[in-house]
């Protein structure tokens, strides 16, 4: 077994402290990898903070990872040491299921190995990227090709994959009008990618002092939350992006004919929708769940072609705790970066 350090949380609500990790001594299709950035998601704090129920302490969070590899098995072919790579979301699945053959392997029929708070096929609790170094098998490893600034390039990993997952599904692009409800870790994101792809992008916010950065993170518009009642049809998608209670039925009602509202953010209680909201205007709602590996590889390769990537605040990790406070009040513009090298 390998030795590493992991910043890990024992339980609900004490704060996080140092955990020795051990990993696994890398095998013929696996990748050893020093993190250099873990970006920090609302999901870990949910499971953190064991608000969605399941987690098992001590948990070590953070599936947006970025380093280099450091040692590569025998049969890698992928990537080789030296290598800038990324870990997402899941490090293993089936990969015989239909969903696994489709290059889908979020959706997994047998459940995918999340990065973190899993069980891995040896049986051993997963460890996520709040830590020093990672073993994972090269099916589930990422070519990073940015060289600098790669504190911004981890966030991709799940708040750009996931933002570009159902801009793909639904081949969103010029001509579209989209929406994005909240500009957090992942609309800020969804304004990036949809504006990259040629769509017409209007925010929602209830924050109006968030304009100015809507429109240079490339919106056309900006709404006010409370005025959505007042639009009318307007929009062919709207990425809902908030992880909180809230009107979906005056969002519906800002979508045009066959209009369809995602939903990605996880509201941890249930909202309301009046079937009329739908019915009027054959509108759709549907679900999207962060993305499978072509599609995380296809999201770094094009924010490396276009430029593109998350605006982040670099932290140390004895700030891990204080930055979920900020994070809870909006406070982060609009994603933070651990500082792996301080674990």
């Amino acid at each position: 077994m390998l030795e590493a350090r992991g910043w890990a949380a024992f339980d609900s609500r004490s704060p996080m402290r140092p955990f020795p990790i051990q990993r696994r001594e890398p095998g013929g299709r696996d990748v050893l990898i020093d993190i250099l950035f873990c970006g920090i998601c609302h999901s870990d704090l949910h499971q953190v903070r064991n608000e969605w129920a399941g987690t098992k302490y001590p948990i070590v969070a953070g599936h947006e990872i970025v380093g280099r590899a450091a040692k590569v098995g025998a049969a890698v072919t992928k990537v080789k040491a030296g290598d800038t790579v990324g870990v997402g979301c899941f490090v293993g699945s089936c990969g015989q299921c239909e969903a696994c053959r489709r290059g889908l392997e979020n959706y997994c029929e047998k459940g995918a190995v999340a990065t973190y708070n899993s069980v891995d096929a040896d049986g051993q609790p997963t460890y996520g990227g709040y830590s020093n170094r990672i073993v994972v098998d090269e099916k589930f490893i990422l070519r990073v090709q940015a060289k600098e600034k790669l504190e911004s390039v981890a966030p991709l990993l799940c708040a750009g994959v996931t933002t570009w997952s159902p801009l793909r599904r639904w081949k969103v692009g010029k001509g579209h009008r989209v929406a994005v409800l909240g500009l957090g870790g992942l609309g800020h994101m969804a304004v990036k990618l949809a504006a990259a792809l040629g769509a017409e992008v209007t925010l929602f916010s209830s924050s109006p002092s968030k304009e100015k950065d809507a429109r240079r993170l490339g919106a056309h518009d900006f709404v006010a939350t409370k005025d959505a009642r007042k639009l009318g049809p307007r929009f062919d998608f709207i990425l809902d992006t908030v992880s909180a209670p809230h009107d979906l039925n005056a969002l519906a009602g800002t979508l045009r004919l066959d209009g369809t509202l995602i939903m990605l953010g996880a509201s941890p209680e249930p909202m309301p929708l009046h079937p009329f909201a739908l019915i009027m205007k054959r509108r759709s709602i549907a679900g999207s769940l962060v993305g499978g590996i072509p599609e995380t590889q296809e999201v770094l390769d094009f924010c490396a072609d276009k430029g593109i990537a998350a605006d982040v605040e670099t932290i140390a990790a004895k700030d891990i705790d204080r930055a979920y406070d900020r994070m809870l009040k909006g406070d982060v513009r609009y994603r933070f970066s651990i500082d792996a090298s301080t674990i």
